[in-house]
């Protein structure tokens, strides 16, 4: 079985951003608000069932391919335990033309609990590009928050205040940082990164007053009281922080391939750099994987033969393609599932909001 290279799927957002995006991925940009590419996705946007879910060229929804035959996309394991169609990750490429607002993103007991979900948000980004002045990220509080307060400043849409106490951190091109549950985050104007998340889309906005959203947008329709329960107050001080960053070469080329996470993602998911040598090849492990050719041509060799790539190309790449390959010329992310979270047990009949694989 041969990887499949799928077209954009680009969703329109209530931030600006895109125009690296477009490039990177050959296509010409139809809003100034089409910041993100949701590559291989099974899930849907929270409260959009048609907004999310990629399609093949022809149409087909990637779904319908991967639940028609979970042996092949996933091994003798199958699915994830989310759904017919659950591959384990969400992957975007993830372009901002402005600063994204402070949020969090809640963890699995809060999503079991309140969401019922399996899956909380924990995401990494990977940066491809990082420009303007001073480009940064925004991670966690430098300093114990009290709760009070940061509900009174959501309210007041205090964005000073949220920034004043949160780490800034310089990003370059090949910053890896992992964005534990819980922690409140923000990715800066000029930032371009590939985006690797747990499956779905649950966001607590805590400053929507700089996006085209709304404070009933905000809360996951849980109201603040319950939703700032998931936002961690505690002070992430600079040792862990340090745990949460790791720099590396963005031109390294080797056999081996480059993780380009901090080791606390692998509990998650990973990320790999894979960029031959002109002599030797890079090889992986079979499993499912979405992949970003980011530069430079080459060629992925598996049990089902040959595959040619292109700059810009995205691709799933199915368990039954076997042990892989990458020679040539090329870059390319590779994006993996960590281990599996338990199943969700309930006794009611709820469903699984903004992250139902479908």
């Amino acid at each position: 079985m041969m990887p499949i290279v799928l077209p954009p799927n680009v969703l329109p957002h209530f931030y600006r951003g895109g125009s690296r995006l477009a490039t990177l991925r050959g296509f010409v940009p139809q809003t100034d608000f089409g910041p993100e590419d949701w590559l291989a996705a099974t899930v849907h946007r929270a409260g959009e069932a048609d907004t999310g879910p990629s399609r093949l060229a022809d149409g087909t929804p990637f779904a319908d391919l991967v639940t028609a035959d979970p042996v092949a996309w996933f091994g003798p394991q199958g699915a994830g335990p989310a759904g017919p169609a659950d591959t384990g990750i969400l992957v975007k490429l993830l372009d901002a033309d402005q600063r994204l607002p402070v949020h969090v993103h809640p963890d699995r007991p809060f999503a079991a609990s309140h969401l019922h979900s399996c899956y909380g948000k924990t995401e990494a980004w990977y940066v491809l590009a990082a420009e303007g002045e001073n480009p940064s990220v925004w991670l966690g509080f430098a300093d114990d928050v009290d709760p009070a307060e940061l509900a009174a400043a959501t309210e007041a849409q205090d964005s000073a205040w949220m920034l004043s106490r949160m780490n800034r951190v310089p990003v370059e091109p090949g910053t890896g940082i992992l964005v534990p549950a819980g922690t409140a985050h923000a990715i800066g104007e000029g930032v371009f990164v590939v985006e690797v998340q747990e499956p779905t889309d649950l966001s607590i906005l805590l400053e929507w007053s700089i996006t085209t959203s709304g404070r009933e947008d905000s809360h996951l329709d849980l109201g603040f009281d319950v939703a700032l329960t998931a936002v961690s107050h505690q002070r992430l001080d600079s040792d862990r922080l340090a745990d949460l960053v790791r720099q590396t070469d963005p031109a390294h080329r080797s056999a081996g391939g480059q993780s380009v996470l901090p080791p606390a993602a692998d509990e998650f998911f990973r990320i790999r750099v894979l960029a031959p040598t002109a002599q030797e090849s890079v090889s992986a492990a079979p499993g499912f994987a979405v992949a970003v050719v980011l530069d430079g041509a080459g060629t992925l060799t598996g049990a089902g033969g040959e595959l040619a790539v292109d700059p810009g190309q995205v691709l799933a790449i199915p368990a039954a393609f076997g042990p892989w390959s990458v020679s040539g010329g090329l870059r390319l992310v590779q994006c993996l599932p960590g281990p599996r979270p338990a199943a969700l047990i309930t006794t009611g009949t709820g469903s699984t909001v903004g992250s139902a694989p479908r």
